[in-house]
């Protein structure tokens, strides 16, 4: 072995530098495994004389990071720097902490999710949510399955099979992935019975649609936008009176349920799943992972004659909820019990529940530790955060984002940049530069933020 080759060898850096190089940012076993594929790669190039010249440790770095990136799994945790707060392509609400212990107690072991403790016979699963909901919303059960579109698909499947659906036109809406209530109740079995007008609809016109062969009524929350004006809706005491009176089920479909009166955060006032149940409604559907801040799902609460038929609908094995999500929707309706619990353990409404005095405090916190990287030009700017998920369309959050712009990088090849760490992290750009709304970013996710651009910075002044 020449001691040209002696030499580059001698000088590639040990595992152990480089596993504290690399710090906490990766799993040490993956990051370990990944150094050592590397560096056997280079010494095999070294010795094949592909690799004449010394490798800087820098150079090295480089390409450990790029291997244990591209050896991660597909799906992975990101930094939602957006301000949306329920973001449908980032996983939609994120789950609480408090839930961890109760997924881990019950997911990674056995369970008595269909199985009776009492009798020791077989148990439904839906059952472990009864109570709960009964004292949350006053419903006399409850049937979940794996998202609202679900919900709503199977409520109509059940109850208004070859029978006419009665719903109003302006209410025959389409949300995210193109999914439209006239399409999914032509798909249940039901004809849809349009009443009113886009902008006016009477207690008469439902009462003159009615027909022997009317299956129900339909109430469908608008949350994706608004007609204002010249506008008008039966109240759903006087729907539920007509209905109940002609023996027909009035069926809501709220899109995001809430538990909670959302006018304390400065939000307009919108209906809870006990209100409505409250004025009438028999069977009220609605997401978990929206508002309400839990794991994906569909929720449908009510009486339970309508919801006992629902369970017998040969449908439901289809679109029934896992152990997992059923674990995560007990513990995150078990914090609503205790209002103010729920307000600082679930993200989704501590997140909304942020004042303008909070964001801009966050935001002076990051940008402090930003500002020290060379190249990197950093500002806090006042700017506007969404609630996304399709719920308050035309409400925006006041908030401060950190706005970055970096020297060596366009706006957009910064923003590439963020996306390719060891934490991806999602930013929005306006104005040519890059900005990092803190309301929908944890305080503790500060410091990956720190490192990464540390890293991009670092990367651009060594490519210079």
């Amino acid at each position: 072995m020449s001691k040209e080759i002696q030499h580059i060898l001698a000088s590639l850096p040990s595992v152990d530098v480089l596993l504290k190089q690399l710090g906490s940012d990766y799993p040490q076993g993956a990051a370990k495994e990944g150094i050592q594929k590397v560096l056997a790669s280079i010494r095999k190039e070294v010795i094949d004389g592909t690799q004449k010249n010394v490798i800087d440790q820098a150079e090295v770095l480089t390409m450990i990071k790029k291997e244990l990136t591209e050896k991660q799994f597909s799906l992975r945790r990101v930094i939602n720097g957006t301000g949306t707060v329920i973001h449908t392509n980032l996983g939609r609400s994120s789950l609480s902490q408090k839930i961890q212990e109760q997924l881990v107690a019950t997911s990674f072991h056995y369970s008595n999710l269909e199985f009776d403790l009492a009798s020791g016979k077989r148990g439904s699963r839906y059952s472990h949510l009864v109570a709960i909901v009964k004292k949350l919303t006053g419903a006399e059960d409850v049937l979940v399955v794996n998202n609202n579109a679900a919900a709503v698909l199977l409520v109509l499947s059940t109850l208004t099979q070859e029978k006419e659906v009665l719903v109003s036109r302006g209410e025959l809406v389409e949300i995210g992935g193109a999914f439209r209530i006239p399409d999914v109740i032509t798909s249940s079995g039901g004809t849809i019975k349009e009443v009113g007008t886009t902008n006016k609809t009477h207690l008469a016109d439902y009462e003159t649609a009615l027909t022997e062969e009317t299956g129900a009524v339909l109430k469908v929350h608008t949350s994706n936008y608004r007609i204002v004006g010249f506008a008008e809706t039966p109240e759903l005491s006087e729907l539920a009176e007509l209905a109940h009176a002609n023996d027909l089920p009035l069926i809501n479909d709220l899109g995001s349920g809430l538990l909670l009166d959302m006018r304390p955060f400065g939000l307009p006032y919108e209906p809870t799943v006990k209100e409505v149940l409250d004025q009438g409604c028999d069977v009220v559907t609605f997401s978990g992972d929206k508002l309400l801040g839990g794991p994906q799902a569909g929720i449908i609460v009510g009486k339970r004659e309508y919801i006992e038929k629902m369970k017998k609908n040969q449908l439901l094995r289809a679109l029934r909820i896992d152990k997992m999500t059923l674990s995560a929707l007990e513990a995150t309706l078990a914090l609503y019990l205790n209002e103010k619990e729920a307000l600082q353990a679930i993200p989704a409404l501590q997140m909304i529940g942020l004042s303008e005095a909070d964001c801009l405090a966050k935001a002076t916190e990051l940008a402090a530790m930003l500002k020290p990287i060379s190249g990197l030009s950093v500002a806090v700017e006042k700017d506007s955060s969404k609630i996304g998920g399709g719920s308050y369309p035309e409400h925006l959050l006041p908030t401060y984002a950190v706005v970055l712009n970096g020297q060596q990088y366009s706006a957009v090849e910064l923003q590439e940049k963020l996306r390719e760490g060891a934490t991806p992290i999602i930013s929005r750009i306006k104005n040519e530069a890059n900005l990092l709304d803190v309301r929908t970013i944890a305080s503790d996710e500060f410091s990956l933020i720190q490192k990464s651009l540390q890293a991009i910075f670092k990367e651009g002044k060594e490519e210079k």
